[in-house]
């Protein structure tokens, strides 16, 4: 357990490395592995001039001083301690660099750092200079952090249903990242010190303790726990009520759509493929389903439930809840979960009934129709979106296909839900994301071959 600990903390050690790497590769349209060196590029650019300035103004702290300064060694280097957020922020500086300079053509005598070879130079430069005035504003940036942080503790009982219930109505917009990063890995999260050493963020805070044989309710109210009433026994009550409303000729078309959308949910912690059947039929219960998850977290936080970790699926339960004994208080995660399976499901199948909100197997669907419930017809998807012309570039996350579009205005968005797909959001004239589930990336593959 020790050896798979110290595997496990790489990612949490270099959070703020990996936001500033991950963001430019996830973002990048092209020469993805050119955008992440330049997060890296930039990230030790940062730290090294504002390593510069803190020498320069004779600000730079004793080693003893140095966490009371905000300032700490960062690979090496003492600098103004910036944390994810600031590998957040160079990260999507280093991505509009890249966007706007990867194909940048320069003079002969230049030619060789034209193109893709002028984002880390232009990178060393820009953040170069951001790097300086790190110092001067990040007083500013920490300020704000520190008073949300205020703020959520000063909510008591009703900071994690802020949370909860915040992070669920940011999701479809893709800015729920932003506020679960900052309690999970900044002082808005919370502040310990864990032997000698102070630690920052509910999730950071959750593991160094975890490490040590402690469990403490107050850390892990921000966590996995809060998830469970809804992810383990609300969603699959919503699949349920949607199953019993549909039509019976269809119940037998739609099973393997909501038995999917139920096994992401509570094994995987994936609530984005029973979310979106209703986020765009019903906001209203979409809205309903947020502040549940908010009550979640607000329950399990008065009871002193203690189960942490990150997805509040099944293997959290067992892992960091059963596992764990009864200090955990895992038992009281299921006679809640029990109250909330009945109110979803009184109230998504009232609500689907009342106003015959067409969920999937409430429509008429016929044999002639081809559609591929869960099939993932890839040839119909790509006519569907205009053809391969229309494509400009073509990604994926975990449950999105994240494209960039000539034409947002062609696609057909009822032939892409035939194909297969949960919903279409479309961001502006050229962004469109398409709703798929976890087999996102077999989609995925199948468009680049289909493209190619």
């Amino acid at each position: 357990f020790e050896f798979m600990s110290t595997i496990g903390s790489f990612a949490f050690s270099n959070l703020p490395m990996m936001f500033a790497m991950a963001i430019p590769l996830g973002l990048a349209r092209q020469d993805k592995g050119v955008a992440a060196f330049s997060g890296f590029v930039g990230f030790i650019m940062a730290s090294m001039t504002a390593n510069f300035f803190l020498k320069a103004t004779g600000t730079l702290a004793t080693p003893e001083n140095m966490k009371a300064a905000g300032q700490a060694m960062v690979y090496g280097i003492q600098s103004v301690d910036v944390g994810v957020l600031g590998g957040v922020i160079i990260g999507v500086i280093v991505y509009k660099i890249h966007d706007k300079y990867c194909e940048i053509k320069l003079p002969d005598a230049l030619a060789f750092f034209g193109g893709s070879r002028f984002v880390p130079i232009a990178t060393a430069v820009v953040v170069g200079v951001v790097g300086i005035v790190i110092p001067l504003i990040w007083p500013f940036f920490n300020g704000i952090i520190i008073k949300i942080g205020e703020l959520i503790g000063k909510a008591g009982v009703f900071g994690p249903l802020v949370f909860g219930a915040g992070e669920g109505i940011l999701r479809p917009f893709g800015l729920h990242h932003i506020l679960v990063a900052m309690i999970r890995f900044t002082s808005a999260g919370g502040e310990a010190v864990v032997n000698g050493e102070t630690v920052y963020g509910a999730l950071s805070i959750f593991y160094k303790e975890f490490a040590n044989g402690v469990l403490d309710p107050n850390v892990t109210r921000f966590l996995s726990q809060g998830k469970m009433p809804s992810y383990l026994f609300g969603l699959p009550a919503v699949a349920l009520a949607i199953y019993h409303t549909a039509r019976p000729e269809n119940r037998k078309k739609i099973k393997g759509l909501l038995a999917s959308g139920v096994v992401a949910c509570m094994v995987g912690g994936i609530t984005e493929p029973l979310e979106f059947i209703f986020l765009f039929l019903s906001p209203v219960l979409y809205l309903f389903h947020c502040i549940m998850v908010g009550l979640g977290f607000m329950t399990m936080g008065i009871l002193k439930v203690a189960i942490g970790n990150t997805d509040g699926n099944i293997i959290d339960f067992i892992v960091f809840g059963v596992l764990q004994g009864f200090r955990t208080k895992w038992y009281l995660v299921i006679p809640v979960g029990i109250v909330w399976f009945i109110i979803y499901y009184v109230v998504f199948k009232y609500a689907i009934v009342k106003f015959d909100l067409k969920t999937p197997g409430r429509e008429v669907i016929t044999d002639e129709s081809n559609v591929k419930l869960g099939g993932y017809d890839a040839e119909r998807l790509l006519k569907a979106l205009g053809g391969k012309e229309n494509i400009v570039s073509l990604d994926n996350c975990i449950t999105r296909l994240r494209l960039v579009l000539n034409d947002t205005s062609i696609i057909n968005e009822e032939e892409i839900k035939a194909t297969g797909a949960i919903a279409v959001v479309k961001l502006d004239a050229s962004n469109l994301q398409v709703i798929i589930g976890p087999q996102v990336h077999v989609v995925k593959n199948k468009l680049d071959k289909l493209i190619k």
